[in-house]
């Protein structure tokens, strides 16, 4: 064993590898020397599904067991049977493309939206002064009372039902973008001016790595939404989309059609979701935090 004494601190400093190979170095120390690890594992592939998994399979013990009332709640296996059938004849695929074409291009266009209004007003304080009060305001309105509104003057079309899912992306990511924008540390904005960086340089390497971050905070928060606000305006006059199969379902107590279109729109918010969260790992591969 090898012992150095260090006259300034007092104390023994002990080789604790070649103290613990011969096996003289009490549990305690050997454990002190160790170092903690603070936070969160490594993420498991895969687990984030562990609890949608457990309802499942609770959701199909009930069923089994006669918990449920069918007429009113069937179980999974009824559901996945059913879900087989509007596959086959069609309706599930065609429904589930509509909804898809709507979600999309809404999310498009809202994702588009909001971050040049957010880009304008986060630059510019006349932008800001013209902008961020609007949407603020816009934010305090929910979609779903400007939908007599947008009806008379949009009509029940396509475009109205574009126009809600929109809106609804839109807020979430000017909110989210604007607010990281802001936030950057002025230190970072001093420096830039220090080095003598363009306005490009600045905005290409201070601006938008700054507001990455909160550009996929609001991203991911305005996919799901997309989804929330789809399935609103697909129960409105709509003639295709997996709301209105559900509407139609609902008419004809048809309790297994519309648990197929929930379970669809969760599968697509889920799948949406772990799609967002890939790209932002990619993206921001240079940050180190806890979700990586």
């Amino acid at each position: 064993m090898t012992t150095t004494i260090a006259p300034s601190a007092g104390r023994t400093h002990v080789d604790t590898a070649t103290a613990r190979a011969a096996g003289e170095v009490p549990a305690g120390l050997v454990r002190q020397s160790r170092r903690r690890q603070l936070g969160r594992r490594r993420l498991i592939p895969g687990s984030r599904l562990l609890g949608p998994f457990i309802i499942l399979v609770i959701w199909q013990s009930a069923a089994s067991f006669g918990l449920l009332d069918p007429r009113l709640l069937t179980g999974p296996d009824v559901v996945l049977g059913t879900a087989w059938s509007l596959i086959l004849d069609g309706r599930l695929g065609e429904n589930v493309a509509a909804s898809l074409s709507r979600a999309l291009l809404g999310l498009v266009i809202g994702t588009v939206s909001g971050v040049v209004l957010a880009v304008v007003a986060g630059l510019n304080r006349l932008g800001d002064s013209l902008i961020d009060g609007t949407l603020q305001v816009k934010r305090a309105v929910p979609n779903l009372a400007l939908i007599p509104l947008l009806i008379l003057w949009l009509g029940i079309g396509e475009e109205f039902k574009v126009t809600i899912v929109a809106l609804g992306v839109l807020i979430p990511v000017y909110i989210n973008t604007y607010s990281a924008l802001t936030g950057i540390d002025q230190r970072y904005i001093e420096l830039a001016e220090t080095l003598g960086l363009s306005r490009w340089q600045y905005v290409r390497s201070v601006l938008l790595p700054g507001a990455l971050p909160g550009f996929f905070v609001g991203f991911r928060l305005a996919v799901v939404g997309s989804w929330t606000a789809l399935i609103v305006v697909e129960t409105i006059n709509a003639t295709s989309g997996i709301g209105y199969m559900m509407s139609q379902a609902q008419l004809y107590a048809q309790s297994d059609i519309i648990l197929v279109g929930l379970v669809v729109y969760g599968v697509f918010g889920f799948t949406s979701d772990a799609l967002v969260r890939l790209l932002e790992r990619k993206v921001l591969s240079w940050r180190r935090t806890l979700a990586s």
